[in-house]
């Protein structure tokens, strides 16, 4: 897939647009769930970094939803924005909205994804609070 990535304010949030092509599509010619899932994983790592301004992995996934196809073709634009940052952990919201030429954006698929900061070892990390302080002020 080719992938332009553009990071937006505030620090946090993140939009990828990708193309859907032939290679990432199930055998009904659609985006294939588990790469939806890859790239909305990517989105929400991209996300929190941002946040965390460090390294961050993930923790947990909850309520993903794949609200419609994606068919061969169509341009997918995943949004996904820091909602709640804690000592070390974040959560991240993930949408994702697909079009073809001619036709309006159609929310797609959405999901929540749990990361937390980490050190060099790997280790849960804490948040800068200059950040923390600046998101919440």
């Amino acid at each position: 897939m080719r992938k332009l990535r553009i990071m937006t304010t505030p620090t946090g949030t993140v939009e990828l647009t990708e193309i859907v092509f032939p290679a990432e599509a199930n055998h009904y010619g659609t985006l294939f769930g588990g790469n939806a899932l890859q790239l909305m994983a990517k989105a929400a790592f991209l996300a929190a970094r941002g946040a965390a301004q460090r390294d961050v992995v993930m923790a947990g996934v909850t309520d993903v939803r794949f609200l419609a196809p994606v068919p061969v073709g169509h341009v997918l634009t995943l949004r996904a924005w820091v909602s709640r940052i804690g000592r070390s952990s974040l959560t991240v919201c993930v949408t994702g909205l697909a079009a073809t030429l001619g036709s309006p954006p159609e929310e797609v698929l959405k999901g929540i994804f749990e990361m937390v900061a980490v050190d060099g070892k790997g280790r849960p990390a804490a948040i800068a609070n200059a950040y923390v302080n600046q998101e919440t002020a």
